[in-house]
């Protein structure tokens, strides 16, 4: 048996954040080693990403580290074949999402822990809404698309039945960058009414905006959903 040396003093000694429910409900769950050791891998190694959506690449499950302790999981067996049975486990144990996406003809799995971020960024791979990275995170993830029923109540007033039939036709007929922006302008200008943003949605239709689209809406590409000024409205 290998001796622990024992955790290093002073500013040497970084931590990593784990919920309190991992303790209380999921523990209690997990029967198997390597299962365990997968989940608290995932905790680890996520902590060492940035930015406010992470996952792990399966490659990045095959450190020395977390190979080793496959092996003492289970010793006759291939670390690799232990490694691909704890993290099934972890997915049908619901302690990992899984999605699959394909970037320069490779297929590639990403794994997101089963937290609220990783539920909407697993959702949003499946639906597609995701293009190509750089470096560390080959794969950018869009955000949500912004509910601009939400968005009106937050931002201008409670909604009539008539003004959500007006956010319905509109959400139809212009570019949701529009009806975000045109909401921003009506709040800058301290005239929060429906009336006045729909002015403006139907200036910029008639006449143009520069940096923005022409004409009715055109099929979203995905891109269009983080490219406005949606944080100044959104709540996360």
């Amino acid at each position: 048996m290998k001796r622990f040396a024992g955790f290093p003093k002073g500013s040497k000694l970084s931590t990593t954040a784990f919920p309190t429910h991992f303790f209380s409900d999921l523990l209690p769950m997990i029967d198997d080693l390597a299962e365990l050791k997968i989940a608290l891998f995932c905790f680890w190694a996520l902590h060492q990403k940035q930015g406010r959506v992470r996952y792990l690449r399966r490659c990045e499950f095959a450190t020395p580290e977390l190979l080793e302790g496959m092996r003492n999981a289970q010793p006759d067996r291939d670390p690799q074949d232990t490694l691909t049975e704890a993290l099934e486990r972890s997915l049908q144990r619901g302690t990992l999402l899984r999605a699959t996406v394909t970037l320069n003809g490779q297929v590639e799995h990403l794994y997101f822990v089963n937290t609220e971020l990783g539920r909407i960024a697993f959702s949003q791979l499946e639906a597609g809404q995701w293009y190509p990275g750089e470096g560390v995170a080959p794969f950018e993830i869009l955000p949500e698309r912004p509910n601009i029923y939400k968005l009106y109540e937050d931002n201008i007033g409670l909604l009539s039945p008539m003004t959500a039939e007006s956010l319905k036709d509109a959400e139809r007929d212009y570019p949701l960058e529009w009806i975000v922006d045109a909401i921003r302008e009506a709040v800058k200008s301290e005239k929060r009414n429906w009336r006045y943003i729909l002015s403006i949605l139907k200036r910029w239709e008639s006449e143009g905006r520069s940096g923005g689209f022409a004409g009715r809406r055109a099929e979203p590409t995905g891109l269009d959903y983080i490219s406005g000024p949606y944080a100044d409205f959104i709540e996360h």
